[in-house]
């Protein structure tokens, strides 16, 4: 069973995927899984190659964006902006655990001028805590005000 987890009305953020899941996702009415995590991280993970060939059979997108542990850059957030802006649908987001992908998301929405509260409000819904990133949103935020 998967443990996808609402951060807004179009994104979800998951743990690692199987592809049982990707299946899932589908069906769910996900277009775009952004997987978040590097490839061979852990020996049991399942490939990027793997869910990206179950994604595009089952008629959704993929973009790898993968993040190592506690290293977020400029590029990956604008990267992650752009692919929930052009999303055509709901997005699934994807890492070990979920918490670098709703870190990522987090840090989009930011660079977007979103409230930080409704998204760190959002996060811990989905029992996510942003608070690793908060001042680097505070900063972005600050940028996007121009």
């Amino acid at each position: 069973m998967s443990d996808f987890r609402k951060l807004s009305d179009s994104v979800l953020a998951s743990p690692q995927l199987t592809l049982a899941d990707v299946a899932e996702a589908s069906a769910m009415g996900v277009t775009l899984i952004v997987n978040n995590r590097p490839e061979r991280e852990a020996e049991d993970q399942t490939s990027g190659p793997a869910i990206e060939a179950a994604a595009r059979a089952a008629g959704m997108d993929y973009l790898a964006i993968p993040i190592t542990p506690g290293a977020f850059d400029d590029a990956q957030v604008r990267a992650m902006a752009h692919a929930l802006s052009q999303a055509r649908g709901s997005v699934l987001a994807y890492c070990r655990t979920g918490t670098r992908s709703t870190l990522l998301w987090a840090l989009a929405q930011a660079a977007n001028r979103k409230p930080l509260k409704a998204i760190a409000s959002a996060a811990s819904a989905a029992g996510y805590d942003i608070s690793p990133v908060l001042p680097a949103m505070v900063e972005l935020s600050r940028r996007a005000q121009g």
